[in-house]
């Protein structure tokens, strides 16, 4: 009976060590994986000052800037 014990103890210990080993390296990530975000085109630039301009902000505003882009 001891040694079942002993054996249901480890793995038990060894999933749980297992689950936070993942959770540690998941959270990190390596500096070169940071995104670049392009740069903004003219049109871009012009419509955002036009919402700007409207007082715009949240999803009003990125409902303006789509379309104001496909124009």
């Amino acid at each position: 009976m001891t040694i079942k014990m002993f054996f249901a103890t480890l793995g038990t210990v060894a999933m749980l060590s297992t689950g936070v080993a993942y959770a540690q390296t998941a959270a990190e990530k390596p500096a070169a994986a940071k995104k670049v975000q392009a740069p903004r085109t003219e049109k871009s630039l012009a419509c955002s000052k036009e919402a700007d301009g409207k007082g715009l902000h949240g999803k009003p505003r990125k409902k303006f800037m789509r379309t104001c882009k496909k124009a």
